[in-house]
C-alpha cells in the first residue's frame, strides 16, 4: 500500500517543470504556466490551488522570467506568483496560505487605453531570504528583497525591502521588531 501511495504521489504531484528536486511535491489542483521557467529545489511542499505563472509575453512584449524555490520551502494553499523578471525564494522559507507575489504590473496611464491592454512594467525582481516566514494573506510587491530570517505579519503589504532578522507588519509594512542576538529575543523598535 505504501508503494502504491508513493507511485500515485509521484505521478500526480510532480509536475514536469524545468527542475523539480527529489522529495518535492506540488499538490492538485494547481495552475502552472510556462513550466520551463520554474525551478523547485529538494523537499519542497507546494499547496493546492497554487498559481505559478512566469509571464513570457504580453502583446508585443517579450520577457525572460523565472520563478525559483530553494530547498525545504513550504508554499501554502492558494498562493499566487506572477513574474516577468524573477521571483526567488531561498532555502527554508515558509509562505502561508493566500500569499501574493508579483514583480510586475500593468501600466496605469489615464490616456493609455484599457488597463489590461497596457504594457506590463517590471519594477524589479523579488527575493525572499532564507528561513523567512510570510504570514497569511501577505502581498509582496515588485522590487522587494527580504533578508534572512524575516517574519512578515498576516495581511501585510510589503512595498519595500527589509534587512535580515526583521519582523515587519502593516500596510504598507514597516519594521516592528528586530532580533537581538545578545538577549536572543525579538525587540520592539519603538
Amino acid at each position: 500500500m505504501k508503494l502504491i501511495k508513493s507511485i500515485i504521489k509521484a505521478v500526480l504531484f510532480r509536475p514536469q517543470i524545468s527542475s523539480l528536486g527529489a522529495g518535492s511535491y506540488v499538490y492538485l489542483p494547481r495552475r502552472i504556466i510556462n513550466k520551463d521557467f520554474i525551478e523547485i529545489g529538494k523537499n519542497c511542499r507546494v499547496g493546492k490551488g497554487v498559481v505559478l505563472e512566469p509571464i513570457t509575453s504580453n502583446g508585443q512584449q517579450r520577457f525572460s522570467p523565472k520563478i525559483a524555490f530553494g530547498n525545504n520551502v513550504y508554499i501554502g494553499r492558494y498562493c499566487q506568483m506572477y513574474s516577468t523578471d524573477s521571483i526567488r525564494i531561498e532555502d527554508g522559507c515558509v509562505l502561508s496560505e493566500y500569499v501574493y507575489l508579483s514583480d510586475s504590473a500593468h501600466g496605469f496611464k489615464p490616456n493609455g487605453g484599457l488597463i489590461m491592454e497596457q504594457d506590463l512594467e517590471s519594477k524589479g525582481p523579488i527575493h525572499i531570504g532564507e528561513n523567512t516566514f510570510i504570514g497569511h494573506g501577505v502581498s509582496v510587491m515588485p522590487g522587494v528583497s527580504l533578508g534572512r530570517n524575516c517574519i512578515v505579519g498576516t495581511r501585510s503589504v510589503v512595498t519595500r525591502s527589509f534587512p535580515d532578522f526583521s519582523m515587519i507588519a502593516g500596510s504598507p509594512a514597516k519594521i516592528i521588531k528586530k532580533f537581538d542576538f545578545s538577549t536572543e529575543k525579538w525587540v520592539s523598535v519603538y
